[in-house]
């Protein structure tokens, strides 16, 4: 971690300094056979535009608490990065009732009712696509992203030592976030630049939210996160790590 690397905000902006093009991340959903890979740059775009939402429309900043009731997505994975760039509290998996907003995929909207703040809703559908009836008492994050600035600046300066993220009942500063992913790096058989970690781990723990984010990012490398991995047999999973020129699997 350098001095200018020191949320997982300022990470991406160092990956999309040294290689906008390559790949970050590749997302596989074993239930519907989609796949979707997003370069640094595009990855990038979907996390300002989201990071100006949650600013601008959902009044977010420093602090504010976005509970996030989401599987392993790259769509997750971007709630994620724009929570981070704007200063706020991503709760992985939260009460939505202590939530100033609630981002909710189309399994758990009814839990996420109890948010007395904003509500986003994801309908996890292919090319992110929207609702074909839009929730009540929702904003359709497909719907509303689309139109969001390319760029994205914080009104307020984020604090790497205030807190970041939650998950497990764990409490992490952006500091800490970016630390312990560089700490993980080694043990993930992260090596740098062209590191392909093929995880298949929930998001719903530390270990899931490293493996398939976090600690790729932190070590230039890339993840090849999928969803309902135990719907691939041994024979087409060893084709994917092949096709994907994975180094390292974590399941």
């Amino acid at each position: 971690m350098t001095a200018t690397e020191r949320t997982p905000a300022d990470l991406l902006r160092s990956a999309l300094a040294a290689d906008p093009g390559r790949p970050l991340v590749t997302f596989y959903d074993d239930a519907t056979g989609e796949r979707v890979e997003l370069s640094v740059a595009t990855f990038a775009n979907w996390v300002a535009k989201t990071a100006n939402l949650l600013q601008g429309d959902l009044s977010a900043g420093p602090g504010d608490r976005v509970v996030l009731l989401l599987p392993a997505h790259w769509q997750t994975a971007v709630w994620l990065l724009a929570c981070s760039s704007v200063g706020a509290v991503a709760d992985v998996g939260g009460d939505p009732a202590s939530a100033d907003v609630v981002v909710s995929g189309p399994d758990t909207l009814e839990a996420a009712r109890a948010c007395g703040g904003e509500r986003v809703a994801l309908a996890l559908r292919p090319l992110g696509g929207r609702f074909p009836q839009p929730p009540a008492g929702f904003a359709d994050y497909a719907v509303e992203v689309p139109g969001q600035g390319d760029r994205f600046a914080p009104f307020a300066p984020v604090d790497p030592a205030e807190p970041a993220l939650v998950v497990a009942g764990a409490a992490f500063s952006a500091a800490e976030v970016v630390e312990r992913a560089l700490a993980d790096a080694p043990s993930l058989d992260l090596t740098g630049p062209g590191s392909r970690l093929l995880s298949g781990l929930p998001y719903d723990s530390w270990e899931g939210l490293s493996a398939g984010l976090y600690a790729p990012l932190a070590a230039g490398g890339s993840v090849v996160l999928c969803r309902n991995l135990d719907r691939l047999d041994e024979e087409r999973l060893a084709q994917r790590i092949e096709s994907e020129r994975v180094t390292a699997v974590r399941r």
